[in-house]
């Protein structure tokens, strides 16, 4: 999620307290420190196109259950995080089952997002080293994995618009550095006195289609704890 960037190796330090302060803005944007949300999905492929509605609850990267509410069919379909720990609920067979790590990159109810992009347990600043670049109107960050950290990704790039620190785009590089997918941000928004971007669409470079998220609603600081998280909420009927 490439941009050809020209400017001198001497502008982009390694562990720049500025780069470190962007990407943690950016890293914080749409989690605070509680969430809870209503968000739409259109999945668009060569063969098929479907949209899901969605409701959220998150604390941080730790903690978080995400449920189907629309189409009927698939209402009360959900996924619950807990720390390094996942499970889907499937309501037609009342069955919850533990997503093992070898799932982790398989795609999440169809869409291009996969069971990883949601697992995610610590922050990027620390699990990325990240040096900065600047244009005459964006900041672009480059993120290189650190040793111990497990990801599929070679190096990610950020770029963020210099006029209000918002997220442009973010690409996906494997360890080729070849572009697997572009996250773009768009459609401005401010929710419970947070401005961000509402909608995310998630480009495979490898094939046709995409898929879309749009927060419809979004509030933070929301009265959760640990307890909300828990098997028993995760097979809730709605």
């Amino acid at each position: 999620m490439a941009i050809p960037l020209l400017l001198s190796p001497a502008l982009a330090e390694q562990n720049d307290p500025k780069a470190v302060e962007l990407l943690e803005r950016i890293d914080q944007l749409y989690q605070q420190d509680s969430a809870h949300a209503t968000l739409s999905m259109n999945i668009v492929t060569p063969d098929y196109e479907r949209s899901l509605k969605l409701e959220s609850w998150s604390i941080g990267l730790d903690y978080s259950l995400i449920r189907v509410l629309e189409p009927r069919k698939e209402r009360g379909v959900s996924t619950l995080k807990r720390e390094n720990e996942m499970w889907n609920y499937l309501p037609k067979i009342r069955k919850v089952v533990k997503v093992p790590p070898s799932m982790m990159m398989s795609s999440w109810m169809g869409s291009d997002f996969t069971n990883d992009d949601l697992m995610r347990e610590t922050s990027w600043v620390e699990e990325y080293t990240v040096t900065l670049e600047e244009t005459d109107d964006l900041y672009i960050l480059d993120l290189t994995p650190k040793e111990q950290t497990v990801t599929v990704w070679g190096r990610m790039e950020v770029t963020i618009r210099q006029s209000d620190l918002l997220p442009v785009t973010q690409k996906y590089f494997d360890e080729d550095g070849s572009l697997k997918r572009v996250m773009e941000f768009s459609d401005v928004t401010t929710f419970d006195d947070v401005t961000l971007p509402a909608t995310m669409t998630l480009i495979p470079q490898d094939e046709e289609g995409h898929t879309r998220i749009t927060y419809e609603a979004l509030e933070f600081n929301v009265d959760l704890d640990e307890s909300f998280f828990t098997l028993q909420n995760l097979r809730k009927r709605i």
